[in-house]
């Protein structure tokens, strides 16, 4: 997906919901069926698989990666992110 491909979610305050795939061959974002899934290269130890999928996230929003904040979903490959 392209930088900038979902701009259309990006209003302050929102919730986004995100399915995350750590371990992947490569880093994409596929946006099927009104579920968001990331899948990352990091792997699922000490967070690096949460924030590599903030940083594409963030990167398909258009927007900051500070202003992507997670609300839940630390340890567990359904997240999700505040926009704020």
């Amino acid at each position: 997906m392209d930088k900038g491909a979902l701009v259309h979610l990006a209003l302050e305050g929102a919730e986004i919901a995100v399915r995350v795939t750590p371990g992947a061959a490569r880093d994409r974002i596929a946006a099927e069926a009104g579920c968001i899934r990331i899948h990352v290269t990091a792997p699922p130890e000490d967070g690096r698989a949460t924030r590599a999928a903030q940083v594409l996230l963030a990167r398909a929003l258009g927007v900051a990666k500070s202003r992507l904040v997670l609300l839940r979903g630390a340890a567990s490959r359904d997240k999700l992110f505040r926009l704020d």
